[in-house]
């Protein structure tokens, strides 16, 4: 199943938003710390609401922790600076979606190590897209493509897909 994961994150309540978002779609999100905020439920519970808890997440120590559990994986990155649309992307329901600071994205050597950098095409005269709905954005068009929104067919044919990995 595809991850998310968020580089360093500065804003505790787009990361809320965020793990909301993984709880309700069934995302893993990965935090690579440090975080620019202090963890704790405080932070998290407007935006978070009642969903923190059900929320799969793993928060690695560093980069290079983060790297290490995801191997084998493709690492595709959302950058302004990307190459791709991510509407013209191959996505792979084993790829890991990569999302830098709100401050500052990712640096230059996490970028380059990324296997895919891609972008959500926008108007030349505006900087970015909040963090949280470039996360929904992609993260949507990835569950599309990998067949990942499979909650409403009968749970036979969810079984069924499981099994056969699709």
């Amino acid at each position: 199943m595809i991850d998310i994961a968020l580089y360093q994150p500065d804003i505790a309540p787009n990361t809320a938003t965020i793990l909301r978002l993984g709880a309700c779609l069934g995302v893993r999100v990965r935090i690579i710390e440090p975080a620019g905020f202090v963890w704790s439920e405080a932070s998290f519970r407007r935006a978070g609401m009642d969903y923190l808890d059900k929320a799969d997440v793993v928060r690695e120590a560093s980069f290079s922790a983060f790297a290490a559990s995801v191997a084998g994986r493709r690492l595709v990155l959302f950058t302004t600076k990307g190459e791709t649309a991510y509407t013209q992307f191959d996505f792979a329901d084993s790829d890991v979606l990569l999302f830098g600071r709100e401050s500052a994205g990712v640096p230059a050597e996490v970028a380059a190590g990324a296997d895919h950098r891609l972008v959500i095409p926008m108007r030349p005269d505006r900087r970015s897209i909040n963090v949280a709905l470039a996360v929904a954005m992609a993260t949507g068009e990835a569950l599309r493509q990998t067949g990942g929104f499979s909650y409403n067919a009968a749970p036979e044919e969810r079984r069924a897909r499981r099994l056969r990995g699709t």
